[in-house]
């Protein structure tokens, strides 16, 4: 995988990529894993860059939420799960966000961006928040790779997981122009609604 060859670059590309609009699932997670059991010293470094990719990619749809406010929420969040989402971040934002930066996929992290983001939440606090956590979570994967390091190097070389990498990329790249066409489409359809009105 060209990415692993990158080594740190290659995780704050995926983590750009993993944290805005694009589909990636598990791609950071897997990639930190990789790497931390083949280099058990760097893992500290590709926790920290991944985490760092991490921040640049919420920096991004941050800037979204916050153009768009509260009034463009809807185009990116279901109704059914916006109303839950804005009394969390009204009441608890800070461990709202935490939360959702701990949970792997394929739990929904970006509407919580876009949420906070769209309520004026603090950007500085919210990437500090986002990058503690992310660099939490990254650094327990990275651990837990040093510690069964053999076993996953040896499952990482195997025609079944190498097979699966290949799935997943055509699975990202399919997903990544869904998501990247739906929210073109919903972000112009929106003024349209509102000159009607």
């Amino acid at each position: 995988m060209l990415l692993a060859h990158l080594g740190g670059l290659g995780l704050v590309i995926l983590g750009v990529l993993d944290s805005s609009f694009l589909f990636v699932p598990f791609g950071n997670d897997l990639l930190v894993i990789v790497l931390s059991a083949r280099h058990h010293a760097w893992m500290p470094y590709y926790a920290l860059m991944a985490a760092a990719g991490s921040c640049l990619g919420c920096a991004l749809t941050s800037e979204v939420g916050r153009k768009g406010g509260e009034k463009g929420l809807d185009a990116h969040v279901p109704r059914k799960r916006l109303e839950y989402l804005k009394q969390r971040i009204k009441t608890r934002a800070g461990w709202a966000l935490a939360f959702a930066s701990l949970m792997p996929p394929p739990f929904p992290f970006t509407p919580f961006i876009l949420v906070a983001s769209a309520l004026n939440y603090p950007r500085k606090r919210l990437l500090a928040v986002i990058g503690v956590s992310r660099l939490v979570r990254f650094a327990v994967e990275g651990t837990l790779a040093i510690l069964i390091g053999r076993e996953i190097i040896l499952i990482a070389q195997s025609r079944a997981v190498q097979n699966s990498i290949w799935a997943l990329v055509v699975v990202s790249l399919v997903g990544s122009v869904v998501s990247v066409y739906s929210w073109v489409r919903k972000s112009r359809g929106k003024p349209h609604k509102t000159r009607q009105h």
